[in-house]
C-alpha cells in the first residue's frame, strides 16, 4: 500500500465501511514496522496495537446504530477480522467466542472463616477446548481455563468406595511444587465403575444443532462421527430417537430400539446444515420426546450437540438456563457436548449440563469423542450420586491461611451445604474428582499480612486434625441428602508424594499459569513440563504423554507472544 498520511487512510477508510477501517489500521502498523516502509504518525506501541484492534473488533460485534450500518450486519462476520498475517504474534481473534469470567478464588484466612463449601464438578470441557487453542497454535484466552475441569480430565488410582458408600474418598497432603512455603491438600473421591451391560435401559434423545453455523468440519460432520460412535455401543433394550433444529425444530427419527443400528446411522447421515438457530424450541421438542419414552427406573437423557450459538426464539443465557433446571424436574437430564470454533459459547453449554443435572465435554476430535462417549460411556450416562457437596473446616491450630484451586462457578454458601433444596453436582459411575487447596501451616508465610489487632482466638479443637471434611450427596431417587464425615489427619507431609499427586499438580499449575500466574511466582512452564514428565507413570491411554506435549506448545507461543497477550 503506498505511503500515506493516517487522516487520508481514514478518510478512504469512510466511504468504504468500518470493515476497511479496521483492515487499514492493521496496514499501518505493517508499513510502520516493515523495512523501508514510512508513517507520518510515530508507530504503535507493542501493547497498544492488539488493544485497539480489539476495541475496534468490538465495535463492529456490537448492533449496527442506523438503518444503513444494518446492511452491514451479514456481512460483519467476515470484515470484523483482519488477515491473520498483519496480526502480531500471540495475538488471538476471538470475538463471538463466550465464557464466563470469574476471579480466582480468594485468599482465606482461617481464624475468620474457617469453613469452604462447593459443588462438586466431574465436567471436562475445559480441557478439550484449551487443546484446540494449542494445537490450532493460539495461547487459549484465560476465562476458557477451568483448573479443576483440566485436573479432572485425567484418570487417577484412588480408593475405591466401602460399605454402602457409593464413593471411596482419599486425601494426601504434600508441599507445594510452585511454592515451599505452602502444602497441597488433596482430596479425591472416586465412584465404583460399572460395565455397560450392567446399565439400566436407556432412553436416550439426541439433539443435534443442523444450523448454518455447524456448516463445518468441526460442526455436524464431527457430531455425526460423534454420535454413530455412541450407536455401537447400543443394546437392543436402549432407545434412541433423533431431534434437530435450525430454523425450527422437528423429530427427525421417533423412538427407536438399540438393535436398529444401521436405521440409527442412516437417520444421522442424512443431516445437513443450513438456516438460522432456534435452540429453545429443540430443547423443549426434545424434553417431550425424552417424556414421551419415558423409562422409569431407567436413564433418560438428551445428549446436546450444538456450537451453542443461539438466535431465534429464547437465546438469552439466563432464561436457556431456567429452562433446563425446569426440566429436569420431570426426570430427565441434560448432557451438553460442545462442537465448533470462532462462534463457540462455551459459557452456555457449561452452564446449561449444570441446570440440567448432566456433563458437559467439548468434542475438539473423534479420539475425545470415543473417550467421552466408548471409554467412559457408564461415567456419561449413569449417576450414582447426585447433588454432592463438600465442606471442609480448617482447624486454626494447623491452618492460618488457604485458597481452593478453581471450581469458582461452584461455590456455595456455608448454609447451603445442609439444605437440600440447593442443586449440586452428579457423580458418575467411575468418576473421580480431584479438589485442590493450597494451605499455610499455623506459623508459616502466607499471603495476607499479619493483623495489627488480631480476632479472639477461636477454640482450636483437636491438635492432632487438620480440618474436618464432610461430603452430602443423594444417591438416585432420593429426595433427602446423606452425609459423611471424616477427620483430614494433620499428619507427615508426603515425601515424596504419589505419582498422581505430582501430576494433578502440574495440571493446576500449568492452568494458573495460562491464567496468568498470579499465584505460582517463579514457577515456569519449563518447572510444571519436569513435574508432569517426572509423574506420567502408567499412562495406557496417552493422555499424559499429550499433555505433556501441550505443555510443549504453550512454552512456544508463550515465548513468541508479547508480554502483553500472554496474561489476558
Amino acid at each position: 500500500m503506498p505511503s500515506q498520511s493516517l487522516s487520508s487512510r481514514c478518510s478512504l477508510a469512510t466511504g468504504c465501511g468500518l470493515g476497511a477501517l479496521l483492515l487499514l489500521v492493521a496496514c499501518s502498523a505493517q508499513d510502520a514496522g516493515s523495512p523501508g516502509g514510512k508513517s507520518e504518525v510515530p508507530p504503535a506501541s507493542p501493547v497498544a496495537q492488539p488493544e485497539s484492534l480489539a476495541r475496534m473488533q468490538e465495535s463492529l460485534a456490537a448492533p449496527a446504530p442506523s438503518s444503513r450500518a444494518a446492511g452491514y450486519a451479514v456481512e460483519s462476520k467476515k470484515l470484523m477480522a483482519p488477515a491473520p498475517d498483519l496480526l502480531p504474534p500471540g495475538y488471538r481473534d476471538l470475538p463471538r467466542e463466550q465464557y464466563q469470567h470469574l476471579a480466582d478464588n480468594p485468599v482465606r484466612e482461617v481464624a475468620r472463616d474457617p469453613v469452604s463449601t462447593f459443588s462438586i464438578d466431574v465436567d471436562t470441557g475445559s480441557y478439550a477446548n484449551v487443546r484446540r487453542f494449542l494445537n490450532g497454535g493460539q495461547l487459549p484466552p484465560a476465562d476458557a481455563v477451568r483448573l479443576e475441569e483440566m485436573v479432572n480430565y485425567f484418570p487417577y488410582q484412588y480408593p475405591l468406595p466401602e460399605g454402602d458408600a457409593p464413593f471411596g474418598i482419599g486425601i494426601e497432603l504434600a508441599q507445594t511444587p510452585w511454592n515451599p512455603e505452602t502444602r497441597l491438600l488433596r482430596v479425591a473421591i472416586r465412584a465404583s465403575d460399572s460395565r455397560v451391560e450392567q446399565l439400566p435401559p436407556a432412553n436416550l434423545v439426541f439433539l443435534v444443532d443442523v444450523s448454518g453455523s455447524m456448516d463445518r468440519r468441526e460442526g455436524l460432520p464431527m457430531v455425526q462421527g460423534t454420535l454413530k460412535l455412541l450407536v455401537d455401543q447400543l443394546r437392543p433394550e436402549d432407545r434412541v430417537s433423533l431431534v434437530t433444529y435450525a430454523g425450527d425444530a422437528r423429530v427427525v427419527l421417533e423412538s427407536t430400539s438399540g438393535r436398529d443400528k444401521a436405521k440409527i446411522r442412516s437417520a444421522i447421515d442424512r443431516l445437513s446444515a443450513g438456516g438460522s438457530t432456534a435452540g429453545e424450541s429443540g430443547i423443549q421438542l426434545a424434553y417431550a420426546e425424552a417424556q414421551r419414552g419415558l423409562i422409569p427406573g431407567g436413564i433418560n437423557r438428551i445428549l446436546l450437540a450444538t456450537d451453542g450459538d443461539f438466535n431465534v426464539g429464547i437465546s438469552d443465557f439466563d432464561s436457556l438456563r431456567r429452562l433446563a433446571a425446569e426440566k429436569r424436574q420431570g426426570g430427565v437430564s441434560l448432557t451438553t457436548l460442545g462442537f465448533g470454533v470462532d462462534n463457540y459459547n462455551e459459557r452456555l453449554m457449561e452452564q446449561l449440563a449444570d441446570a440440567g443435572d448432566g456433563n458437559y465435554a467439548y468434542i475438539d476430535t473423534l479420539r475425545e469423542a470415543r473417550k467421552v462417549l466408548v471409554d467412559q460411556l457408564a461415567s456419561t450416562l449413569s449417576v450414582v450420586a447426585r447433588d454432592v457437596k463438600l465442606q471442609l473446616e480448617f482447624n486454626p491450630a494447623r491452618v492460618s491461611e488457604y485458597r481452593l484451586l478453581g471450581y469458582e462457578n461452584r461455590a456455595l454458601a456455608r448454609e447451603d451445604f445442609s439444605d437440600d433444596k440447593v442443586d449440586a453436582g452428579e457423580i458418575g459411575a467411575g468418576h473421580a474428582l480431584t479438589a485442590l487447596y493450597e494451605i499455610v501451616p499455623a506459623g508459616g508465610k502466607g499471603w495476607l499480612e499479619p493483623l495489627r489487632y488480631p480476632s479472639t482466638p477461636r477454640a482450636a479443637g483437636k491438635a492432632d486434625e487438620l480440618a474436618w471434611l464432610r461430603v452430602r450427596y443423594k444417591t438416585p431417587g432420593e429426595a433427602r441428602s446423606r452425609l459423611l464425615e471424616r477427620p483430614i489427619a494433620a499428619g507427615d507431609v508426603a515425601n515424596p508424594p504419589s505419582e498422581d499427586l505430582r501430576f494433578a499438580a502440574a495440571v493446576a499449575a500449568f492452568a494458573q499459569q495460562l491464567k496468568g500466574g498470579r499465584y505460582t511466582g517463579d514457577f515456569s512452564l519449563d518447572d510444571s513440563l519436569r513435574l508432569a514428565r517426572a509423574a506420567r507413570g502408567d499412562d495406557p491411554f496417552g493422555l499424559r504423554g499429550e499433555f505433556v506435549q501441550l505443555v510443549e506448545l504453550a512454552q512456544s507461543l508463550h515465548t513468541s507472544a508479547p508480554s502483553h497477550a500472554r496474561n489476558e
